[in-house]
């Protein structure tokens, strides 16, 4: 039998103990700065963000645009692996100068199935180098194509570890409809409006817009 003084220890202890997990975040919302009016956006991967299956108009930076009324700049190469982005993303950076860059990388690495380990380590140092020049960064997970469609782990462990806002289902919930496909990995003009929508709704909870 507890005693009164053991239960009031108990007590406490569990009042510390959820505190500490409010104060680091168990169920957090990371956020970034607010984004002016003139805000440049880079959205920064491969062909998932140029548009494949769609027209350019219809991919997702340019629908991404019209919803927030911001500059999305598409910055989408079809075929590209993370390695190769890396080597791209310093000269964008320097002429565009972007207030927020939107990372969607490493399809290319599933599909060939390249290690995962270097593809998270090659997006990690986008992270970095964004952050150098300034810009704010959100990341869209990517599923390993198969039968669930779920994103690969790494995501979500470089969100949590860099404290960053991700969308890490959209394009598992757009692969899963066919109606949204144009074909079995790529987003028709539909699907990329829904993951404009989503991309919108992720950055007003995040507190950028």
């Amino acid at each position: 039998m507890f005693t009164t003084k053991t239960k009031r220890l108990v007590n406490a202890f569990s009042v510390a103990i959820l505190c500490w997990l409010a104060a680091t975040g168990c169920d957090q919302k990371h956020t970034i700065e607010p984004l002016a009016d003139d805000a440049v956006i880079l959205a920064f991967g491969d062909s998932l963000t140029f548009g494949t299956g769609a027209k350019k108009e219809q991919a997702y930076p340019a629908q991404l645009q019209a919803l927030i009324s911001r500059t999305v700049i598409n910055a989408g190469i079809p075929g590209e692996v993370s390695k190769s982005g890396l080597r791209r993303l310093p000269a964008l950076l320097t002429q565009h100068q972007p207030d927020l860059i939107i990372i969607c990388h490493g399809a290319n690495d599933i599909l060939r199935r390249q290690n995962l380990q270097q593809t998270s380590i090659n997006i990690q140092q986008m992270i970095d180098m964004s952050r150098s020049h300034g810009a704010e960064v959100i990341l869209v997970g990517v599923p390993e194509f198969g039968i669930f469609l779920t994103s690969a782990e790494f995501y979500t462990e470089l969100a949590d570890d860099n404290r960053l806002p991700i969308e890490n289902t959209v394009l598992s919930d757009v692969l899963k409809v066919a109606a949204y496909k144009s074909d079995q990995i790529h987003p028709n003009a539909q699907g990329y409006g829904f993951v404009a929508k989503r991309l919108a709704e992720l950055l007003k909870n995040s507190d950028a817009i």
